[in-house]
């Protein structure tokens, strides 16, 4: 299996290993990342505390590592800095990502 996707996102390893996680979408439903807002990336803005409430699902559901959130239907490859050197990707960048089954003579 073959496909192209765009690099959306490249994230340092959040416990301080040496890798990071590049995470791909498909083309059709790219979009560049908006302006950061100053109290992080993944805030969201409310004009009402009845406009928060209705919206929660999504905040939860954004919030890594918090009730299932932070998941994506998305590849996301977790990396050494040394191969992502190695690849030389940025965000943006459109890519090829193919799987192979490789078939093993015995065990």
């Amino acid at each position: 299996m073959k496909r192209e996707f765009i690099v959306a996102r490249i994230e340092a390893s959040q416990d301080g290993s040496p890798y990071v996680y590049v995470t791909f979408n498909d083309p059709k439903d790219y979009k560049p990342d908006r302006p950061m807002s100053p109290f992080g990336q993944n805030t969201m803005a409310f004009s009402s505390i009845e406009e928060m409430m209705k919206n929660m699902p999504k905040v939860m559901a954004s919030m890594p590592g918090m009730f299932g959130g932070g998941l994506t239907d998305t590849p996301v490859i977790k990396a050494s800095m040394k191969e992502y050197q190695d690849m030389g990707i940025k965000v943006g960048d459109k890519v090829t990502i193919e799987i192979q089954k490789v078939e093993s003579t015995g065990v």
